[in-house]
């Protein structure tokens, strides 16, 4: 069934002759090899943070000089969600608020959308990724006493649109979105076909589309972290590319799955329809630590290299701020899945991640002093040529014979096998904690296990090269 058929919706019309078509600019798999991106027809490894998810919200100044500080730390890449939920002070919602306090859905909020357009235009020129995730689960719940759902224009007591009964909706939803329970993600036609809402989300989606598909740095995430129904992510995927296709437009679509192990079931409905999801997000498996989280994104990887995509990672947890790991958690995630081969990886928001904090940006820059000597789509995980390794210690990424990258996470001492390898090398240290490199190169003899040994107890990077 074509998704834009449904509902007699016929929505915004794109006109291919009024959106220039992206062709190779547009933000894709790199034809050389697909495990990275590119942009602007040049490979690109997207590294960011940011101090909120939905920064369109921000105010144009505060929006802009954090997209600024972002670049000057050499960061690329945004998470944006598509959230209104009010509760920050400053955010507004899509749609038109009427004299009675009720909002219409088939009028527009211009402020939202304005201020939408302008992050928009503002990564586009500063040359940033934006990940948009269209559907937020927890934004249409009232979990933990959020009250999200109390203030949400689709809830009918809020709009002047549909009533509880015309729309299947209930007055409260006070459970974890994990449970299901919230009629709004099961909307579409092969879930429970409600035609009184459907129509209003599409809207909203056409509406999206009218400002993003002018660009070509945009990618889409159906969902935040979701564990709901299959199809419900299936046809918001294919409604974007078929409205990207009648504006003349190819993007990339995905879906980001709750489950922290990889393996699970659940990740199968993207890893398996690379027909449908042109990158996969793993963030969930930033909810592991050590030895445990390499290994799990490595057997994703494994198990993508039939029809290798980018990983990204738009969420990296770990902040002494929250419970989902320490500061030193976080810095770990970041650095194992850079050298382990995503495509792109994002410091959280606070207080769950470190955001654009100073520690943050000081892994951004030595992500590009590190691309000042190997490229990461140059070398692969390898950590069996690392010996005396202890238990977290190392982790290695290396092109044998040509260059190894090696990631302490607290300073540590293991040898670097180059048995195999004649000639000479020069190790290199970057401080990942200052971001800068420190000290003058120094030889390495090839022929034998190397030992290396972190300058300190903290994060540094090794760099042995020819």
């Amino acid at each position: 069934m074509n998704p834009l058929a449904t509902c007699g919706l016929v929505g915004i019309v794109f006109g291919a002759a009024a959106l220039a078509g992206n062709g190779s600019n547009r933000i894709q798999p790199w034809t050389e090899d697909p495990w990275y991106w590119q942009y602007k027809g040049k490979p690109v490894l997207l590294v960011g943070g940011s101090d909120d998810d939905n920064l369109f919200q921000w105010p144009a100044p505060k929006l802009d000089a954090q997209l600024d500080a972002l670049v000057e730390a050499g960061g690329n890449y945004i998470r944006n969600t598509m959230s209104d939920r009010q509760g920050k002070g400053f955010e507004v919602h899509a749609f038109k608020k009427l004299s009675d306090g009720k909002y219409d859905l088939d009028q527009w909020n211009p402020e939202y959308w304005d201020r939408f357009a302008h992050m928009l235009e503002a990564t586009a020129r500063r040359n940033i990724i934006v990940q948009i995730e269209v559907w937020d689960r927890f934004d249409h719940t009232d979990v933990g006493g959020s009250n999200h759902w109390q203030r949400d224009p689709y809830n009918p007591k809020n709009n002047v649109n549909y009533t509880y009964e015309d729309s299947g909706f209930a007055p409260r939803y006070p459970d974890h979105p994990g449970r299901n329970k919230q009629p709004f993600f099961f909307t579409t036609p092969k879930q429970r076909n409600n035609t009184v809402v459907l129509k209003y989300q599409q809207r909203f989606v056409d509406k999206l589309l009218s400002n993003s598909l002018k660009y070509d740095h945009v990618l889409y995430c159906m969902d935040n972290e979701t564990s709901g129904d299959e199809e419900w992510g299936r046809y918001w995927a294919r409604y974007i590319k078929q409205r990207a296709k009648e504006a003349g437009k190819t993007v990339c679509t995905t879906e980001m799955w709750d489950d922290w192990n990889l393996r699970a079931a659940r990740h199968r409905r993207t890893f398996d329809h690379p027909e449908l999801y042109d990158f996969v997000d793993v963030s969930q498996n930033n909810q592991l630590k050590g030895q445990k989280h390499w290994d799990n994104f490595l057997w994703a990887r494994k198990h993508l290299s039939g029809k290798p995509r980018p990983m990204n990672t738009v969420k990296t947890y770990g902040a002494d701020t929250y419970h989902f790991g320490r500061t030193q958690d976080g810095l770990e995630r970041f650095w194992r899945h850079v050298l382990a081969g995503a495509a792109a990886a994002r410091f959280h928001r606070p207080p769950a991640g470190l955001g654009l904090s100073a520690t943050a940006k000081a892994s951004i820059r030595a992500v590009r002093r590190l691309e000042s000597i190997v490229k990461l789509w140059d070398v692969n995980a390898a950590n069996e040529l690392l010996t005396d390794r202890q238990p977290n210690e190392a982790y290695l990424a290396a092109a044998p014979g040509k260059a190894y990258v090696i990631y302490f996470t607290k300073g540590g001492k293991v040898g670097l096998d180059l048995r195999a390898q004649s000639g000479r090398f020069r190790l290199q240290w970057i401080d990942i904690v200052k971001g800068d490199r420190v000290g003058k190169p120094t030889p390495i003899p090839g022929g034998a296990v190397a030992t290396v040994v972190a300058p300190t107890k903290s994060h540094w990077l090794a760099i042995v090269s020819r």
